[in-house]
């Protein structure tokens, strides 16, 4: 009866340790201590066992306000064990992070839901922040056009890593907003937009870094002037400083070139000055026509999210300055330009 006893005994404790060691096959490796409202930020399961031929599945309390920003982790592997991240995004009050039931071939685990505390971020001092928190930021390209008479737009490409992109926001712009935002795992891609007074020639995006716990400044030239000629012609091909000192200079080649032909009558002048008039031509031949309805939206980029800038009043006819897609950029009045889409044209 004794032995029996021990037994039981024996085999219980055997349940139990077991019961431990699933209990600690899956386990946080780290939760932040404080974030930042508005912060987007890692939380991080460590699997301790190898998970290749039957990988666990992940769900969050479905009763939780809180989810992750993606029900799929980021995967990553390192000495024999597996770390499965899920990205938040902070409120402006301590957020809670939802109890986690992970299914695997061995049974369910569970993780209790913790607590992660808001920390106020004093941005008072610097005036630039444009509102991004992340781990890295960087500006992969920048497009300065003319918006109309007194303003300029910039269009930015910008990398970030951890970022929290639908709060980005340029401080000093009159008009700003995202035409698009690409994800990919803890990397995301915004192309952003602002209008600035075309006198302000740069200007400073500051965002802060959560690695290094400080602000980062960087500065971008708003002067349209400065910008690569490509870049101002595929948002903006008005006529440059450049280009009528091209006119000008075509045209005297053309005189100089019938000058020469008339007095030495040679025909390599006749083939130049063929030349000439042939680019003069192209340069002077009038912009397309296009016919708008009137309502029509007035749009600052030729994107589908683009925002609007205004509302055509009244039936119009004016030039086509580009086209790109379905869109037609045109100069409304008072110098505002804009681009119309092409179902807002006049319909015979």
């Amino acid at each position: 009866m004794r032995s029996h006893r021990l037994s039981t005994i024996l085999l219980m404790f055997i349940f139990w340790v077991s019961g431990i060691a699933a209990q600690a096959q899956y386990a946080y490796s780290y939760i932040p201590k404080k974030v930042f409202a508005t912060q987007v930020f890692p939380v991080t399961v460590l699997a301790n066992t190898d998970t290749n031929d039957s990988p666990p599945s992940f769900t969050f309390d479905p009763q939780s306000p809180t989810q992750p920003i993606s029900d799929e982790p980021l995967k990553d592997k390192n000495a024999g064990n597996t770390f499965y991240t899920f990205y938040f995004k902070a409120g402006k009050n301590d957020i809670k992070i939802p109890e986690l039931s992970i299914v695997d071939k061995k049974g369910t685990t569970k993780l209790v839901s913790r607590y992660v505390p808001i920390q106020e971020l004093d941005s008072t001092k610097e005036e630039a922040f444009c509102g991004l928190i992340a781990t890295s930021c960087k500006i992969i390209t920048s497009q300065v056009s003319e918006f109309d008479a007194h303003n300029n737009i910039v269009s930015l490409t910008i990398k970030t890593t951890e970022a929290n992109p639908e709060d980005i926001q340029m401080p000093t712009s009159i008009e700003s907003g995202i035409e698009k935002i690409t994800k990919s795992e803890s990397e995301t891609i915004i192309e952003y937009y602002f209008v600035i007074p075309s006198s302000v020639k740069s200007i400073t995006l500051s965002y802060y870094n959560t690695l290094k716990n400080r602000f980062i400044a960087k500065s971008i030239s708003t002067d349209y002037k400065d910008k690569p000629v490509a870049a101002q012609e595929s948002l903006n091909p008005t006529d440059s400083s450049f280009d009528k000192l091209k006119k000008y200079g075509l045209s005297f080649l053309s005189l100089f070139f019938l000058w020469m032909f008339w007095k030495k009558k040679e025909i390599f002048f006749l083939v130049l000055l063929s030349i000439c008039v042939i680019i003069l031509f192209t340069i002077f031949t009038p912009h397309e026509k296009v016919c708008i309805q009137e309502g029509a939206a007035l749009y600052i980029l030729p994107t589908e999210t683009s925002t609007t800038g205004g509302q055509i009043d009244r039936e119009l006819s004016t030039d086509i300055l580009n086209k790109r897609g379905d869109y037609y950029k045109i100069e409304y009045d008072g110098g505002i330009i804009g681009w119309i889409k092409n179902e807002d044209t006049c319909k015979d």
